[in-house]
């Protein structure tokens, strides 16, 4: 039996994250998805005495309270998630912050698809890969 898959989206946009569901629902309905709508929440939920243990993790970067590379940077503290793939998710990238990201332990930083197809085969791309 295959070991089921865990994935947590920090993305403080509502409408972006039923759209990842949905995506995600396509890709493989095992694939069980926790939200968090900052990086203050996820971190807390992250660091609470019965933590989930993501295997993936994508981070939207422009959150308010903390930024995603903010929130990336705290993950990587966590011992109990060396092991998660962690990806930034937005809709907007330079040089800059694709490199802080990469420095900061991100895998991949995907820019968000304008619709659900071009997010299904990308997040497909993303679970084939790196299982």
């Amino acid at each position: 039996m295959n070991k089921s898959i865990l994935c947590l989206l920090i993305d403080d946009d509502q409408d972006d994250q039923e759209i990842f569901s949905m995506a995600l629902e396509e890709v493989d309905r095992e694939i069980e998805c926790i939200m968090a709508n900052n990086g203050i929440s996820a971190l807390n939920t992250l660091r609470s005495d019965n933590a989930p243990t993501p295997d993936y993790i994508f981070i939207d970067l422009n959150m308010p309270k903390m930024n995603g590379l903010e929130c990336l940077q705290e993950i990587q503290k966590l011992s109990h998630l060396k092991d998660a793939r962690v990806f930034m998710y937005s809709t907007s990238v330079d040089d800059y912050v694709l490199q802080k990201s990469k420095a900061l332990g991100a895998m991949e930083f995907i820019v968000k698809p304008t619709g659900i197809t071009p997010l299904i085969e990308k997040l497909s791309e993303v679970f084939t890969q790196n299982r």
